[in-house]
């Protein structure tokens, strides 16, 4: 049995899913006795008045957001184990529970260029390796894709508390910014704070500037409008991990820890981010139906009523613009959407297959098998804890 502290800001969706994977390894092996301690005692007491706390609790272990300047050491020369929890740096001296967070940019990138943007902007903050480390991995998939000229970085330049925002600043370079733009935020928060700025300063989203977040903290996601899109990592895999190097380190004080890497895993595409760039009006306006019906029954012959366009130049101008056919489009974002579904969701799959248009279970295993290599049942299971 491991008597555990958890030093974390409580009110973010990310504490409480490493906490859910910490609990899955407890409940599968001893059970754990749990300290959830709020970073107010650490910014009140000091990390010597957090150390003092652990060893009259008889702590085993603490996994805390901790500065740069804690002398995290202390812990470890008391015989508790010390992990930190991504922060603003990483530790040399103690193991980390990180993110690939160069991935995490990457995959921002590519979601964007496949929605057809070609202006790109990235919102962060300086010294905070979360956040240079998401905009180097968007950077550079962007340049080795051509688009170097096109990318627009805002670096918020008060990184001393990570609520901080500059308002007129960052206003002003929205605005300024070529239209339509895919903007991402280094997190969550940060995306919402520019969906408010875009509502106050009556920018459209997604139309002109679209936003993607990171960590898919839901209760944020949503609070924005419109609903903010955001990148989903397994964070309570972490979880699992870190508790299990935990154990294994309390068995063996030799032994050898390593940094616990947590992997994005999907973008969850909410309507922040559900539209294609194109400045083609037609095309534009069959792309914003389709988005807004993806539930319904779409046919081509319906589609070219909406437009004045015939159903084959609908069809030419279509895959001209956006690269595929219609129908491959529409399919494409069906299964897209049915993906983030089995995992954002605990609905059916054929509770998922009718609410988004699909004729029958059967027919959309056998898609998606064909387009993920397995079925639907064993996606969800691979993604679940």
């Amino acid at each position: 049995m491991a008597r555990l502290i958890l030093l974390t800001d409580f009110s973010e969706e990310y504490a409480k899913r490493l906490l859910n994977g910490i609990v899955a390894y407890s409940n599968e092996h001893s059970p754990w006795v749990l300290c959830k301690m709020p970073l107010s005692y650490r910014d009140v007491n000091g990390i010597e008045g957090v150390l003092e706390w652990a060893l009259k609790w008889e702590a085993d272990a603490i996994i805390g957001q901790f500065y740069p300047s804690d002398n995290v050491e202390l812990f470890t020369k008391h015989n508790i184990i010390a992990i930190a929890q991504d922060f603003k740096s990483r530790f040399s001296s103690i193991p980390n529970i990180t993110a690939e967070h160069i991935k995490a940019g990457e995959m921002g990138a590519k979601y964007f260029m496949r929605k057809g943007f070609r202006n790109f902007g990235f919102y962060g903050f300086s010294g905070v390796v979360w956040s240079e480390e998401r905009y180097k991995g968007f950077l550079n998939f962007l340049c080795e894709a051509g688009f170097q000229n096109n990318v627009y970085q805002y670096i918020n330049s008060d990184s001393r508390d990570l609520w901080y925002n500059e308002h007129d600043k960052l206003a002003q370079w929205l605005k300024a910014l070529p239209k339509p733009v895919a903007v991402m935020a280094c997190d969550d928060n940060q995306g919402h704070h520019i969906s408010q700025l875009c509502k106050l300063h009556n920018i459209k989203v997604p139309q002109e500037v679209a936003v993607l977040g990171v960590d898919n903290d839901v209760a944020v996601c949503s609070l924005s409008a419109p609903p903010l899109s955001s990148i989903n990592q397994a964070v309570e895999r972490g979880g699992y991990e870190v508790a299990e190097m935990i154990e294994m380190m309390m068995r063996d004080r030799e032994y050898r820890s390593e940094d616990i890497y947590i992997l994005p895993t999907n973008i969850v595409t909410r309507q922040s981010t559900d539209i294609y760039a194109t400045q083609d009006k037609h095309i534009s306006t069959i792309l914003q139906y389709i988005h807004n019906n993806i539930g319904e029954k779409l046919s081509v012959e319906q589609l070219s009523e909406l437009v004045p366009l015939s159903r084959r130049l609908l069809e030419m101008n279509f895959k001209e613009v956006v690269g595929v056919p219609v129908y491959n489009y529409i399919l494409n974002l069906r299964i897209s959407k049915f993906t983030e579904r089995l995992i954002d969701s605990d609905d059916s799959i054929l509770e998922i297959a009718e609410q988004l248009g699909f004729g029958d279970c059967k027919n959309v295993s056998r898609t998606f098998k064909a387009i993920k290599g397995c079925t639907p049942t064993q996606y969800r299971l691979k993604r679940k804890l």
